[in-house]
């Protein structure tokens, strides 16, 4: 594959299942239409093993460098999952893909390997996501907070919804005294 050559969502679907096999868990192609011309953007909604995750993004990068929007997080009981949102043929009217790589970590060992020495822009967006969900980015190059102040205590994360969620920074004043 060169990287000139615009891929359809079929084709970059067909190059990862190729690739990564049965690490590749599930893979949809969604097409909304919008505009007064019903203009079609397609999305790729990728779910990946996490064993492969690094190496999926690193192949994207090799078909057609990818912009990076964010990366979304939600907790999920006893996983967490990440999606990073990418967009392939950026800035091509007519021709980019939204390209959504979603992963899940167990919540006894919430870890992944950084991509910021593939996509230096990730930095952020996954400081926040050690900060928000706990997740352990492994080799991330700066990991000192971002978005929580020094008051909130370590091992709080405000986007779980377990014992280590935002009911510990709150207090019920409805309750009345106990």
């Amino acid at each position: 594959m060169t990287k000139d050559k615009k891929l359809t969502p079929e084709e970059l679907v067909k190059s990862f299942k190729n690739e990564f096999k049965s690490n590749i868990k599930d893979a949809i192609i969604k097409k909304r239409a919008a505009g007064s011309k019903k203009n079609e953007t397609p999305s790729i909604w990728m779910k990946v093993d996490k064993s492969v995750f690094k190496d999926v993004v690193k192949h994207l990068c090799e078909i057609q460098f990818p912009h990076l929007s964010i990366a979304s997080g939600n907790d999920l009981g006893r996983n967490i999952e990440l999606i990073y949102h990418f967009t392939v043929n950026y800035g091509s009217r007519m021709k980019e893909i939204n390209f959504n790589i979603s992963v899940d970590l167990p919540k006894s060992k919430p870890e992944i390997d950084t991509i910021c020495d593939l996509i230096p822009g990730a930095l952020i967006t996954e400081r926040e996501k050690m900060e928000m969900l706990g997740v352990k980015i492994i080799g991330i190059p700066d990991d000192k907070r971002c978005f929580l102040s020094d008051d909130i205590p370590k091992g709080v994360y405000p986007w779980r919804r377990d014992e280590t969620g935002a009911d510990k920074l709150y207090k019920n004043l409805h309750g009345g005294k106990k």
